[in-house]
């Protein structure tokens, strides 16, 4: 639903010719406007692809604004709210509270700005400060309120966007399906959001490359890093590939929910491991909306968090930034 995939599996490139093993069973498909490749061990000949077609179903019924008859878009169309399904409540209520961790950063109900700067149906109309003023009134996490599974609006005109987290949260609940059937090495991939466990089918750990953050560049074509991945999430938001230029000035797609318009920062894009896939999913987004020096500040206030950034200096040059955690996952 949300990104452009900004990093590249490695494990199943590199030092693997053909198939996987016979022990690894891989799955690729299309959800959420975007591919996905699930690989996992498995010795007793069991395939999981409709399960798991299901899972995938089942999540873009409930929250694909690219449906019309979805969960998410009637509630986007109701005056007060609605009654809503199991799914859409748990990433409302982890977007909520991601949205409080990152003090604002991250927030669903950001969306009805960004198609207003153009990065929608709109394709790079910009709008004036009298329309952003009339829109910023109806976003902010107290717009909505959840409560077991009714959401309701402060405002009619509220809507909210949960593209930022969905992928993430996507891969979290595949993951959980594969360990609950006692599948203990897996990479479960979702347009670019990825959370691994165990070893690959080389028999070591998942390696993950981060690509540069070059416009118009092909996937995997230059990578800045490779990282060593076992048993966390890990995603890549970045600003370099979905922008429009107006009278020389690029306007990144991501929108400053606090401004109401889109961040002019030098972060280029941020790479986040964590426990699951939804929370790395929203950090990566809310460090983009953030900028360099205050997703520093959040990271050293939360050291269980690890992150790459790329960011660049007045003359463009690309500069980097890790935390210590992130440094022993790279591989030389």
């Amino acid at each position: 639903m949300k990104k452009i995939s900004l990093i590249i599996i490695i494990a199943l490139l590199v030092g693997c010719t053909g198939n996987t093993k016979k022990d690894f069973v891989k799955l690729n498909g299309f959800t959420q406007g975007t591919t996905y490749s699930i690989t996992y061990s498995e010795s007793q000949n069991r395939n999981f692809s409709i399960p798991i077609e299901d899972i995938l179903e089942q999540i873009d019924s409930s929250m694909s604004l690219y449906r019309n008859n979805s969960i998410i878009n009637r509630l986007n169309q109701s005056e007060t709210g609605i009654g809503v399904d199991t799914l859409l409540a748990r990433v409302v209520d982890l977007a909520l509270t991601y949205c409080q961790q990152t003090d604002g950063a991250f927030d669903i109900t950001v969306g009805p700005l960004a198609r207003e700067w153009g990065f929608h149906a709109k394709k790079g109309e910009m709008p004036d400060s009298t329309t952003v003023k009339r829109f910023k009134q109806f976003i902010g996490p107290n717009m909505i309120q959840l409560e077991e599974l009714t959401i309701t609006k402060k405002f009619p005109e509220v809507t909210i966007d949960v593209n930022a987290i969905a992928q993430g949260y996507t891969v979290d609940v595949i993951a959980k399906f594969l360990e609950e059937k006692d599948v203990h090495n897996y990479l479960v991939e979702i347009g670019g959001e990825i959370r691994t466990k165990g070893k690959s089918p080389r028999g070591k750990h998942w390696l993950v490359g981060i690509d540069k953050p070059e416009d118009n560049a092909i996937t995997g074509e230059n990578l800045q890093e490779i990282i060593r991945l076992s048993g966390e999430s890990l995603v890549t938001s970045g600003n370099y590939r979905k922008f429009f230029v107006r009278d020389g000035v690029k306007y990144s797609h991501t929108i400053d929910p606090t401004t109401g318009y889109p961040v002019t920062h030098s972060l280029l894009s941020a790479t986040v491991i964590d426990k699951t896939s939804a929370r790395a999913d929203a950090l990566a987004t809310a460090f983009m909306v953030m900028g360099t020096e205050k997703a520093k500040k959040w990271l050293s206030a939360n050291p269980e968090v690890d992150a790459y950034l790329v960011f660049s200096d007045e003359a463009g040059n690309y500069n980097t930034w890790m935390t210590e955690g992130m440094k022993k996952r790279i591989v030389e």
